[in-house]
């Protein structure tokens, strides 16, 4: 090729890329504008989750005792709390997180489910609380429904597989290029103005890119569609494993309270086990209550608490657990669920993070990581990562703001430019990932729609959001 023809090909690469980069933005500023206020919502909920189960603990279990020289018998303390709720049963027992801790009841009474804190050595009831009902429960169940149920999970759904999007554009918004080289994408210089809002929001972004990836993802995990129907689906432990055992027609969900989430993730989906028959190891010999099924888990050696989910009906099981869902220990590859026949005393299923599915065993260290529960650089780490994606949604607001026409009402959408190259490859790539996230694609669609068949034919329209 001669020097001639070489110069008057040279633009076409700068052009491209700048019509490629305005059809990124397009899409990173639409997604914005339906992700911010949920990213902002899953923000503050979230900080406020981790700190309250730093400091006060999700129940009562943080409340401390002195020490005395033997606990009572768990049956005198489950006596204790059944006599401070009027017409309770106990229905969980929840084991002291140390020796100088309190022990505590989950007690029904009717349609409501009250928790009894108590000094293990004395049998005192320090305190009442509705159980998985206080600031914490309140703050969780905005977080993961905005108190609407399904609906706010579909809505909260799409907001997070949106968020995935707005991870891939911002990288690609925000990576080096004309000569810029990465120290000036991660630590912004001494810009002024909308230049450093807009280097202080792509470094932002970049830095907390990884760890957004997986929060996001861990959150999905848990969502109606994508999580509960597909990862969650596929990845449970199987019941079947279980030889020649009765099943229950409850799940290990049924263990859960509304909408907290007590029991690992791999698990949930799981038939539980019935009692009524001769199936299962000897455990238990003698009588099978609460002080020898007590007695049985405290020979466990678990680091920390323990929990016992006592039988509902005559074919319901004792349930020991431990497991960082539960945020019982510190160790997520240590959770371990055990199911004893309430008539034989006989170990039904023992099931140990081993047994997980691989998925599963990384959600047990997702939702720890996500919890906070790793130890003090989690907490550290998760702080910050709650304050950036507060500052995020803040900073591209700003930079809407600055960018935006002085005195002109509009949205002031990035502009749509034609004929953009790698557009088939582009839209293969969102049809791949609106495959594997339903919600993404369904978002997706309804944007493009309002884009392509709303916004697009009317004047008006294409004048208030240009």
């Amino acid at each position: 090729m001669d020097q001639t023809s070489s110069r008057a090909n040279a633009p076409a690469a700068p052009v491209a890329a700048n019509k490629l980069y305005f059809a990124v933005w397009r899409w990173h500023f639409y997604a914005g504008l339906y992700v911010i206020p949920f990213l902002i919502m899953l923000a503050v909920t979230g900080l406020t989750m981790l700190w309250i189960a730093v400091l006060a603990g999700i129940g009562a279990e943080r409340m401390t005792v002195t020490p005395g020289a033997a606990p009572l018998a768990v049956s005198a303390l489950q006596a204790a709390a059944e006599a401070a709720v009027p017409g309770g049963t106990a229905t969980q027992y929840v084991a002291p997180l140390g020796p100088d801790h309190v022990a505590a009841f989950a007690v029904a009474a009717g349609d409501a489910t009250t928790g009894v804190a108590l000094n293990p050595y004395t049998g005192e009831v320090l305190k009442a609380f509705p159980w998985r009902a206080g600031w914490y429960d309140l703050a969780n169940d905005i977080h993961g429904t905005l108190l609407i149920g399904t609906t706010g999970d579909r809505l909260i759904e799409a907001a997070a597989s949106l968020g995935l999007l707005l991870v891939v554009s911002g990288l690609y918004l925000h990576w080096p290029r004309s000569g810029s080289g990465w120290r000036r994408a991660l630590l912004p210089g001494a810009a002024r103005g909308r230049a450093l809002w807009k280097g202080l929001h792509g470094a932002v972004g970049m830095w907390m890119s990884l760890v957004m990836v997986l929060f996001l993802i861990s959150g999905l995990s848990w969502s109606g569609v994508w999580g509960e129907k597909i990862v969650q689906a596929w990845s449970t432990f199987p019941a079947e494993k279980w030889d020649a055992l009765p099943l229950s027609d409850d799940s290990h969900a049924a263990m859960n309270h509304g909408n907290a989430k007590e029991v690992p993730w791999g698990l949930e989906q799981t038939p539980l086990p019935a009692s009524g028959s001769l199936a299962g190891t000897q455990a238990i010999f003698g009588t099978v209550d609460i002080d020898s099924v007590a007695a049985y888990a405290d020979g466990l050696g678990f680091d920390r608490r323990y929990q016992i989910n006592l039988p509902r009906s005559d074919t319901g099981i004792w349930t020991i657990s431990h497991d960082s869902m539960s945020n019982d220990g510190p160790d997520p590859a240590a959770d371990r669920t055990i199911h004893i026949d309430r008539h034989t005393g006989n170990v039904l299923a023992d099931l140990r993070y081993a047994d997980y599915s691989a998925y599963a065993k990384a959600m047990a260290w997702g939702v720890a990581f996500h919890e906070g529960d790793l130890g003090l650089w989690n907490l550290m780490l998760n702080t910050a990562f709650c304050l950036a994606m507060i500052f995020l949604p803040v900073s591209g607001l700003i930079l809407w703001w600055k960018r935006r026409p002085a005195g002109v009402a509009r949205l002031a959408a990035p502009p749509q430019p034609g004929d953009v190259p790698l557009a088939k490859g582009a839209i293969l790539a969102v049809l791949g990932l609106s495959l594997a996230f339903p919600m993404l694609g369904v978002a997706l669609l309804v944007v493009l729609g309002l884009d392509l068949l709303v916004i697009a034919p009317l004047p008006v329209l294409r004048r208030l959001v240009s």
